[in-house]
């Protein structure tokens, strides 16, 4: 009875040392431009310092294969305590295209083995500038736009009041050209003798009193009515 005592405490004890390792959340995404620095980290809390940190790389081809990060010239691995808690960085100085991949922290202890949530790191090549302008240059184009985007709103309205302006002008000849053309068939002598009648029997009336100027009937040659 005693041996099975001892046996089920000391496995309780071993599975309270395997719960011990708490992992910390990872950056799940970095993209960094080639040739500036980047760096990962990965954080954890464990009861023992007996731990091992082993960076691994996943590449993400139709196999999945995994290799541990070696250490190069612009690769580094440190591993440092902050606030209770280790964590180790893998530094890149500069990083370049080849090192895109899926990075996690392989932790190994006496009696675990656990992988971190990872951090999947992309690396790309910035596009650079077709034409080096200088800022004066710059300037210059867009002064440059401001004036013809002036002249795109002004011509407009100056093109639709010359037209106005135009058919205006049609409206006062078109009403002129009729106003001669009521005068056209008329004859001015015609008119003119009309009038003389007009006036000649308003100042002498239709008839002519025959009775009042019997002296003067021999001198006066009397109208016709």
């Amino acid at each position: 009875m005693a041996i099975i005592t001892n046996f089920l405490l000391c496995s309780f004890v071993v599975g309270i040392a395997q719960t011990t390792v708490i992992l910390e959340a990872d950056m799940p995404f970095l993209k960094m431009a080639v040739q500036y620095p980047a760096e990962l980290q990965c954080c954890y809390t464990a009861s023992e310092n007996s731990v091992k940190v082993r960076w691994i790389k996943q590449y993400g081809n139709k196999t999945l294969s995994t290799h541990s990060v070696e250490l190069l010239q612009h690769v580094t691995i440190n591993i440092g305590n902050f606030s209770g808690k280790t964590c180790g960085t893998l530094t890149f100085n500069p990083v370049k295209l080849n090192d895109t991949g899926f990075y996690q922290c392989s932790l190994k202890g006496n009696d675990f083995k656990r992988l971190s949530h990872g951090t999947y790191l992309q690396v790309y090549q910035p596009m650079k500038k077709t034409l080096n302008l200088s800022e004066s240059t710059k300037n210059r184009i867009l002064t440059a736009e401001g004036v013809l985007l002036l002249l795109c709103v002004l011509m407009p309205s100056v093109t639709l009041l010359c037209k106005s302006k135009r058919l205006h002008e049609l409206e006062k000849k078109k009403a002129k050209k009729e106003e001669e053309n009521i005068y056209q068939g008329l004859n001015l002598d015609d008119c003119s003798s009309a009038y003389d009648r007009i006036e000649r029997s308003q100042a002498h009336g239709q008839y002519q009193d025959v009775g009042n100027i019997k002296e003067e009937e021999e001198q006066i040659q009397l109208e016709k009515p």
